[in-house]
């Protein structure tokens, strides 16, 4: 299997990523604690406001996918 050192998004610390069963992360732990910045709204999206338009567009593929 190959090598790859990585570091782990939550502690920094380098791990092989294809020996941990949580990749990307380094263990269990680091993997909640992402898991719990996500529950608790600490990592957010940016919204994206659509021109009416484009809502008009979103609405139409969205009717069409019903009735399929």
């Amino acid at each position: 299997m190959k090598e790859i050192q990585v570091s782990c998004p939550t502690c920094k610390i380098k791990f092989s990523y294809f020996k941990s069963d949580f990749r990307p992360f380094c263990s269990e732990k680091c993997r909640l604690i992402d898991l719990g910045q996500w529950l608790n709204e600490s990592y957010t999206v940016q919204a994206v406001n659509l021109t009416l338009e484009e809502q008009e567009q979103l609405i139409k593929l969205q009717e069409e996918d019903h009735e399929e």
